[in-house]
């Protein structure tokens, strides 16, 4: 038997030759390849979630401003109206206003004091029927800027009904935001149906009664003109001759 004959015999007795720096513990790739693909799909959906989140928040934060636009706004105004980031039922109520006649300055400064007291604005009908009553955009602001729109209006519009002149609705009014206490407009009503004149009203208004007192005043008011000239007159006859 040759060298190379009985070198290869040996060889084959050994078994196959193996790379050097191949462990026999290395793990076979097609065995990795489940945990690769698992991983992956978890990704992807992952991935396809935040996708949706993110095209559902996109479309919630698009806003139509449609209406107001059709309602006569100016563009410049539209603007900065849109910086204020309006809900729906804001625009709403603004179209409302629009519609009414109100102006830009007026829409986009009651937006802005809603805003200031951390709510949204809803008083578009308080704020027209305080216009139709014959009040101001500043009278309206004012009312607004104390945050009382909804609670003054129905009173306002009652003391114009009452035919009080402005300076004394306003100074009624001006109690009422700075929290006095103040005569209701139904019991000025009857103050005014006793005889009192306006200038006389104010005064009883700027005493402060309590509503306890105003009451008892109103009604003994009420209670001397209901027996005014209910005295008995005699009717003398004519003498006989």
């Amino acid at each position: 038997m040759s060298l190379f004959t009985a070198l290869d015999m040996g060889d084959h007795q050994k078994g196959p030759v193996r790379w050097s720096g191949i462990d026999e513990s290395t793990s076979n790739p097609q065995q990795a390849c489940p945990t690769y693909n698992e991983g992956m799909r978890r990704s992807l959906m992952l991935l396809g979630l935040c996708a949706l989140f993110q095209a559902g928040c996109q479309k919630h934060a698009q806003t139509d401003y449609t209406a107001l636009d059709q309602s006569g706004m100016w563009s410049s105004s539209l603007d900065e109206l849109k910086t204020l980031k309006p809900s729906d039922q804001e625009i709403a109520q603004l179209t409302k206003l629009k519609h009414a006649g109100a102006s830009d300055d007026l829409c986009l400064s009651l937006l802005k004091t809603s805003r200031a007291h951390h709510h949204e604005f809803a008083s578009a009908d308080p704020v027209m029927d305080l216009s139709h009553a014959g009040y101001t955009d500043a009278e309206i602001l004012e009312m607004a800027r104390a945050d009382q729109l909804d609670i003054l209006s129905g009173e306002a519009v009652t003391l114009k009904l009452i035919g009080l002149t402005n300076p004394t609705v306003q100074a009624i009014l001006h109690r009422r935001i700075q929290g006095l206490p103040t005569l209701t407009s139904a019991q000025i009503g009857r103050l005014k149906n006793t005889g009192m004149t306006e200038k006389q009203i104010l005064e009883v208004v700027n005493q402060g009664y309590s509503n306890q007192l105003a009451e008892a005043f109103i009604t003994q008011r009420e209670a001397v003109r209901n027996h005014a000239n209910t005295g008995f007159v005699r009717v003398r006859g004519r003498k006989r001759r």
